[in-house]
């Protein structure tokens, strides 16, 4: 039986944990072949291995920060001439240095939109050529609904996730005639090693706000992203997903 992403290849950044961890495997569940970029080479290899071990399909691991543009120019330089293709880019790499804006230093400010903001760019740069080449293609940029509602304390992060929504409209706009669709995807409380260690008073006030009174799981996102990613997404460019439980309507 045929898989709805057989023989497209999907690189997926931040891969080594958590979401985008979920979203690689998911992908390659569903017959893509994968290059799983980490900033740590390490964490890029396991799921690389769990891949290979789960699905076959000859997945590739890199170790590169992506918030180093002459570093993510040469992998991708090297992705478009090495690979026959280059079909779904998921941007999903994504730190935090939360603080009060009082206290935020300029450091923590730029490392989360260097990351977060500038990351997704460099890769959406050094790969939409091959994209437009191919007359197709589906960029995913994982955000937030703390881009879409703000949170105290995470003034860098909202403003790294706001702007990665209106980066992905601008960018669906231009490359729309070319038959390459542009989302994102905004997750809610999604649970992860950063919610494990919250307390349980914390969790109570976080669960107060999400209507379906539960956080969410990881793969409930790499589900919305493998949508978005598939042939029944083609006429959908532009959008932002929110997966929260209702948080935001």
């Amino acid at each position: 039986m045929s898989q709805p992403l057989e023989n497209k290849i999907a690189i997926v950044t931040g891969a080594g944990r958590g979401i985008g961890r979920a979203i690689a495997l998911r992908l390659a569940s569903q017959g893509a072949r994968i290059v799983a970029i980490s900033r740590n080479p390490d964490n890029a290899q396991s799921v690389a291995d769990e891949i290979s071990q789960s699905h076959g399909n000859d997945p590739i691991c890199h170790g590169v920060d992506v918030a180093d543009g002459a570093a993510v120019a040469k992998l991708c330089k090297q992705l478009s001439g090495d690979l026959p293709s280059i079909d779904i880019l998921v941007n999903n790499a994504g730190v935090t240095r939360d603080n009060l804006l009082m206290r935020m230093t300029a450091e923590e400010w730029d490392t989360v939109l260097d990351t977060n903001l500038k990351g997704a760019f460099h890769f959406v740069q050094g790969l939409h050529r091959q994209m437009i080449r191919q007359r197709s293609g589906r960029i995913i940029n994982i955000s937030s609904v703390i881009g879409l509602i703000g949170n105290a304390g995470q003034s860098n992060y909202a403003a790294s996730k706001a702007g990665l929504i209106g980066f992905t409209k601008s960018v669906a706009r231009e490359l729309a005639s070319r038959q390459i669709t542009v989302n994102a995807v905004a997750p809610g409380f999604i649970e992860t090693d950063m919610t494990n260690v919250l307390s349980d008073d914390v969790k109570k006030m976080v669960l107060a706000q999400v209507p379906m009174g539960s956080l969410g799981q990881v793969e409930d996102i790499a589900a919305a992203t493998a949508f978005l990613a598939s042939p029944e997404a083609r006429y959908i460019t532009g959008q932002v997903l929110t997966v929260d439980g209702g948080m935001v309507m």
